[in-house]
């Protein structure tokens, strides 16, 4: 029999509903796993979005994960999740009570990873992935936001959340902190530190004056 091509091999992927694991035996039995990766991970959405705009899919660690959750202890609502990779900031908000949980997310690969972490925890269908770009979504009905992007697009993303966010909206930086607002909590050393923002405070900052700077006297 033939060997599949790689070609093959991802539409056959593409053609099940829950088959991401079967994926990666194929692909670990025909040495195409580095090319899996770059096709199914990388590639897709990539291609529409930017390239200064673009953030590289990098999961978050368990205690990243415990960390965001902490930040959000005593919040209760939606939550929206920007750049969702796979999943696994919207399930657990989703088993900490939050109702909807959202992700938004342009890779198709990445959502059905999400898709099958959400049906082998037996959430299947009551968290919601979405293909959509997160640029050109509004986030005005969220009080909850999470997000584990590059330094490079915070600080073109502190000014959507500011325009759209309600007031008393909570935002949840993983990894990297926004480079022009002072966080109300942080949780966490090092990579997976994350920072908690108050809406309503990042405003104020944003609205308050900045103190002139001193004058230097120079004495002869």
């Amino acid at each position: 029999m033939d060997q599949d091509t790689p070609e093959e091999v991802l539409a056959d992927f593409k053609e099940r509903r829950l088959g991401a694991w079967g994926l990666l035996q194929i692909a670990a039995g025909t040495g195409l796993a580095a090319y899996g990766v770059w096709v199914g991970l990388l590639m897709p959405g990539f291609r529409r979005v930017p390239l200064k705009l673009q953030v590289p899919y990098l999961p978050a660690s368990r205690q990243q994960v415990r960390n965001v959750m902490t930040l959000l202890k005593g919040r209760s609502g939606g939550i929206v999740d920007l750049g969702s990779g796979d999943g696994r900031i919207v399930l657990e908000a989703y088993k900490q009570g939050f109702r909807p949980a959202v992700g938004y997310e342009l890779n198709p690969w990445l959502i059905r990873l999400s898709s099958v972490h959400a049906w082998r925890a037996g959430h299947y269908g009551k968290v919601s992935y979405l293909r959509q770009d997160l640029w050109k979504v509004s986030l005005a009905e969220y009080k909850n936001v999470t997000v584990f992007l590059a330094p490079s697009v915070l600080p073109l993303l502190q000014e959507k959340l500011l325009a759209e966010l309600p007031e008393d909206a909570l935002v949840v930086s993983g990894r990297f902190p926004f480079p022009e607002w002072e966080p109300c909590r942080v949780e966490g050393e090092g990579v997976d530190r994350a920072w908690a923002y108050l809406v309503r405070e990042c405003r104020g900052q944003r609205a308050a004056p900045r103190p002139p700077a001193a004058e230097t006297t120079f004495l002869g």
